[in-house]
């Protein structure tokens, strides 16, 4: 069934198509290192009065039903930014990505649109760039909510999907904050990838078969 979409993402398109602009779109997750869409061109900075959290179920892409992943969302912060990367998407390229990001985001993640001021890290423009971000809320139903970074962890070690391992997600988001936001710390990421690290020996031992003396 076509899902219509939704109002932010509408206006955004309307707004472009009016005024020949370009669109730009906001990946703080997967979107950082895995666009799978044409663009123009990529900055990477931030948006303010919003904290990343693994607080969204993913049945698709890095779970299943049975075992849902966990992936990252946006969770309102007025003190808070949140790094990631923004997309110019131009001309065709612009319905062309909505319509890949609308099943991608919305159709299998759960994910509703929002305009935000984004903020490039290069501090070139002088006044921050509109644009489209993809964030799930509690009321959606594979939305899971807070849980400590060792349960999130433990969850994440467990959880695969069609895009890969749950585990994967995690650490491509925290080297890419490593590597292009040094100067950032992000406690509640880096958190359950420490929490992650400390548990995968206890498992690997845990696994191993048992040798007869």
């Amino acid at each position: 069934m076509k899902r219509d979409p939704p109002p932010a993402e509408r206006q955004a398109q309307e707004d472009a198509g009016e005024q020949k602009t370009p669109l730009w779109i906001f990946g703080y997750g997967s979107l950082v290192w895995r666009p799978d869409f044409e663009f123009s061109s990529r900055k990477v900075g931030f948006i303010r009065g919003y904290s990343r959290r693994f607080w969204q179920g993913d049945t698709f892409h890095r779970g299943n039903e049975k075992m849902p992943g966990r992936v990252v969302t946006l969770q309102e912060d007025y003190d808070a930014c949140t790094w990631g990367v923004a997309y110019e998407v131009r001309g065709e390229q612009i319905a062309a990505s909505l319509q890949y990001l609308n099943m991608r985001e919305a159709v299998l993640g759960g994910y509703d649109t929002k305009l935000v001021k984004f903020h490039p890290q290069d501090k070139e423009a002088d006044e921050p760039i509109l644009a489209l971000v993809y964030i799930a809320t509690p009321q959606n139903p594979t939305y899971l909510g807070p849980a400590s970074e060792e349960d999130i962890a433990a969850q994440i070690i467990v959880s695969s999907g069609r895009s890969g391992h749950n585990i994967e997600y995690l650490l491509r988001l925290a080297d890419f904050m490593r590597y292009f936001c040094p100067q950032v710390e992000d406690e509640h990421l880096f958190s359950i990838e420490e929490a992650l690290v400390s548990i995968l020996p206890c498992l690997c031992q845990a696994e191993e078969p048992l040798v007869e003396v």
